[in-house]
């Protein structure tokens, strides 16, 4: 058990940060037709084709951290919506490759505009998207990300006011 002074955790405080920039998102793209996920998928996607690629769905999903038939559903709604276009890759049957539809580049472009623009309020307490406790923060975060988690199962120890 932490004998550290009592306050928030930074696990509770990530937590809070996530969930407040998912809703912000959310909020700002909704009059695009989009999602917080949407938007994810397809401003990864325009990076992506940006940089000459035509990712495959499993890709996306490593890129941006979601879960494959996660990516599947949002890339099949996308599609409906006129935004994407899904196709067979030539080389492997079972692989699905995406891309943006000029509708979807459209709308893409104004997304990112938006949520840049929400990034720049997000971390104007840091002094903005340029500040040098900006890239510290950046650089601290990409750390935590690029730590592998050991899946571990609960042991006695870890479990609270439970009975074997």
């Amino acid at each position: 058990m932490s004998k550290s002074a009592p306050g928030p955790t930074p696990g509770f405080l990530v937590w809070r940060l996530a969930n407040k920039w998912r809703v912000a998102v959310d909020r700002a793209v909704a009059p695009l037709g989009l999602t917080h996920a949407q938007y994810s998928l397809v401003a990864s996607l325009y990076g992506m084709q940006r940089a000459g690629e035509r990712p495959s769905q499993r890709r996306l999903a490593d890129h941006t951290g979601l879960e494959a038939l996660y990516v599947s559903k949002l890339a099949r709604t996308l599609e409906s919506a006129g935004l994407i276009e899904r196709t067979r890759d030539p080389r492997d049957p079972r692989a699905v490759q995406l891309s943006l539809t000029e509708q979807g580049r459209t709308v893409t472009r104004q997304a990112v505009v938006v949520v840049q623009e929400l990034l720049q309020q997000l971390l104007e307490p840091l002094g903005g998207l340029d500040a040098p406790r900006t890239r510290a923060f950046t650089d601290e975060l990409m750390i935590l990300l690029d730590a592998p988690l050991a899946p571990s199962a609960p042991t006695d120890e870890h479990i609270e006011g439970t009975t074997p």
